[in-house]
């Protein structure tokens, strides 16, 4: 097999992704929607991608793993997931955020949008060091306005699998030691975490 195949997913919003990657391109991927069940959902769905490129877990030279922001359960489900595979494969596992994967070989200017929930909205702006944001309606109103570029929304039918540009980020970041992902949430200090239970990050 490849020396080089990552193995990239996401549950951060209410859909199971996932890819399979090699150098040259796409070898299998899923996109399920689902917003409940994901934790049992996620490993059957990486052995299918698996099955379908041609290869095992004992292949994988690399995981990506979305962190958001997104659904709290969801965020938490596929970084314990990664977390769990880098440490039983012995390779390298990448976080990677939902504004970065939407990002990937897109030219700037241009915005990621994701949303938040609440009237609410996540947004980065790419045209240099700008850091993600949360907005309500008034606020992304005068953001829209302030800056008239090219609006990515994650949410957008249109759009290729989310997994894919994961994969593309973690394969850039091969070079770099992975580290362990963490939860990217950017949310408010009042936020209330969901009900469902999740599976536990440690530090």
């Amino acid at each position: 097999m490849s020396e080089g195949l990552t193995l990239a997913f996401d549950t951060s919003a209410a859909h199971c992704a996932a890819v399979l990657v090699s150098e040259k391109g796409v070898l299998a991927e899923r996109l399920l929607p689902i917003s409940r069940g994901r934790s049992e959902r996620l490993l059957p769905l990486l052995d299918a991608v698996l099955a379908e490129g041609g290869a095992g877990f004992g292949d994988v030279r690399r995981i990506g793993v979305g962190v958001g922001p997104g659904d709290f359960t969801g965020i938490r489900i596929s970084v314990a997931a990664a977390r769990g595979l880098s440490l039983s494969l012995g390779i390298p596992a990448h976080g990677v955020s939902t504004f970065d994967a939407l990002a990937v070989d897109r030219a700037e200017p241009f915005m990621v949008t994701v949303d938040a929930r609440g009237g609410r909205v996540f947004v980065q702006l790419f045209d240099g060091p700008h850091a993600p944001e949360r907005l309500d309606a008034t606020a992304f109103e005068r953001f829209l306005i302030a800056h008239a570029v090219a609006r990515v929304d994650r949410d957008d039918p249109s759009l290729p699998n989310l997994a894919r540009g994961i994969a593309r980020c973690a394969m850039t970041r091969a070079a770099a030691p992975g580290t362990r992902p963490t939860p990217f949430y950017l949310r408010g200090a009042g936020a209330t975490p969901a009900p469902d239970p999740a599976p536990v990050i440690l530090p």
